[in-house]
């Protein structure tokens, strides 16, 4: 499997495979908890599970009592003939129970939820002997419950094979989706934002920063009313700091204009209703008034019959976004990830993985007139040079399944053929010479605007060592040496 450089993602599937003719160990039925894209990997972590058990799956349940309430089956998102047909080498899949295990024959499952970011091993020696006593097992949890690396090379690439193939939307979703992307797409090219600063992340993650004292109790409250969300207690200033928080809309605006896009940019909103409506998208609104929401380019009687059902808004949201130009998530979340990964796979196309983290401490020193805007921009751009979707490695962090990458955001079994991918996935996209000199002066005019600056503020032998470090600068194109140089001079500056 290699990554595929069209536009979209497969429409015309090969034929049918032959059927896998297995001897089933009992039957999986499953709950998945979440939001669409949570939903949505869980399902193929599901299925994977299915197939390395010789279990048969019942077509998964979709949550109906999450903060969203959505009434949605799965079959109304998703073309549930076409999920079992894709996959019937691999698992059989099937609608409902056999009427002998179902509650009117006085039958009970076991029901559990997984251990979150199991391996193979834990499912074979722990799970599989359960069946032996249970011919039906219910996971009631599906969320992050198969871990993102360890895992062998078959299974990882099956997990691909359900998230690009088997997992198509319904014809309704697909037909308006596409509507809504050619009418996009006739006004020009266009950034799909996910601006993550709905009501529900807010309450959830406790990031009040731009929030009225009214706004911040309102998003306490929610928050204890829903026992799920287990962090009550949250100081929202310090999550800000380490990066935890969504942007707010004010603080987006600045590091889209810091990016590079400009007035005539056209911005697809891929979101639900933004905490304070139009009060608070009125800075974004002012710096790029070409944006756009599904609401304003569609008639009202083409959503009515999405209309309170999130899940299904949300698929159109995933399909504007995985066709776009550029996509940039404000926030980390399970859409951004998966819509990261479907990028990856469509060819690398440019997404931008924002530092949080890094950029609240650059807005912070802009907003207090520590940074220039000049230098506010370059530092904004610098960070993110190789944050855009690039081929890279996944981050594997020992231990920490959740602060490493999600498989779904970067699944690189799945973009290179072959089972050694590391070649394929150490390239780095650099720019040609050609390109590096224009970059290289704005660097290095703006290292010197710091250098006259600090040089005032340091003796004779400083000003001495930082005119070397200008002189190596000038006397180089290495683009990397003048980062290096540039972020050094403005390490010395600020101390």
């Amino acid at each position: 499997m290699s990554a595929h450089r069209e536009g979209s993602l497969p429409s015309s599937p090969p034929p049918l495979a032959p059927a896998r003719n297995y001897t089933s160990n009992g039957f999986l039925k499953v709950t998945c908890n979440g939001g669409l894209n949570q939903m949505r990997s869980a399902i193929c972590d599901m299925v994977t599970i299915a197939r390395l058990l010789n279990l048969t799956l019942v077509v998964p349940e979709l949550d109906k009592a999450s903060f969203w309430a959505d009434p949605s089956n799965f079959e109304d998102i998703f073309d549930v003939g076409h999920f079992i047909n894709s996959l019937r080498d691999e698992v059989r899949i099937i609608k409902r129970l056999p009427k002998r295990f179902g509650l009117r024959y006085g039958y009970q499952p076991l029901v559990m939820p997984p251990v979150s970011w199991s391996n193979e091993q834990y499912y074979l020696q722990q799970i599989l002997p359960l069946f032996d006593k249970h011919k039906v097992i219910h996971f009631n949890r599906t969320d992050a419950r198969l871990a993102n690396n360890g895992i062998p090379l078959e299974l990882q690439r099956l997990r691909c094979r359900v998230n690009f193939q088997a997992l198509k939307f319904t014809r309704e979703i697909e037909e308006l989706g596409n509507k809504l992307i050619r009418v996009i797409q006739q006004k020009g090219p266009y950034l799909a934002l996910h601006l993550r600063y709905e009501m529900d992340m807010l309450a959830f993650s406790g990031c009040t920063h731009g929030c009225t004292a009214n706004e911040a109790e309102e998003l306490r409250q929610l928050r204890y009313a829903f026992p799920w969300w287990r962090e009550k207690e949250i100081v929202s200033e310090e999550k800000r700091a380490h990066g935890l928080c969504p942007l707010t809309p004010e603080e987006t605006a600045l590091i889209l204009q810091a990016l590079g896009f400009d007035k005539e940019t056209q911005i697809y909103i891929a979101s639900g209703e933004i905490y304070g409506s139009e009060r608070r998208l009125a800075a974004l609104r002012a710096a790029f008034p070409r944006i756009v929401k599904k609401e304003m380019l569609l008639d009202p009687d083409d959503l009515r019959q999405f209309q309170n059902h999130s899940s299904q808004m949300a698929a159109l949201d995933f399909l504007v976004s995985v066709a776009s130009d550029i996509f940039i998530p404000t926030y980390d979340g399970n859409m951004a990830r998966v819509v990261e990964g479907h990028r990856r796979y469509l060819g690398f196309k440019k997404t931008f993985q924002l530092d949080r983290r890094r950029l609240v401490e650059l807005l912070d020193l802009h907003q207090n007139k520590t940074l220039s805007w000049d230098e506010f921009s370059v530092a904004v751009r610098l960070a993110h040079e190789k944050r855009m979707g690039q081929p890279t490695q996944r981050m594997v962090i020992a231990n920490k399944p959740k602060e490493e990458e999600y498989f779904y955001a970067n699944p690189q079994e799945c973009l290179c053929e072959g089972k050694d991918c590391a070649d394929f996935l150490s390239l780095e996209i650099q720019p040609r010479s050609s390109e590096m000199c224009p970059l290289t002066r704005i660097y290095l005019d703006i290292f010197k605007r710091w250098l006259d600056e600090w040089s005032v503020k340091k003796d004779a032998t400083s000003k001495s060592k930082g005119l070397d470090l200008a002189e190596c600068c000038t006397s180089s194109l290495e683009i990397a040496r003048c980062r290096l140089i540039l972020l050094a001079s403005s390490a010395l500056y600020f101390s």
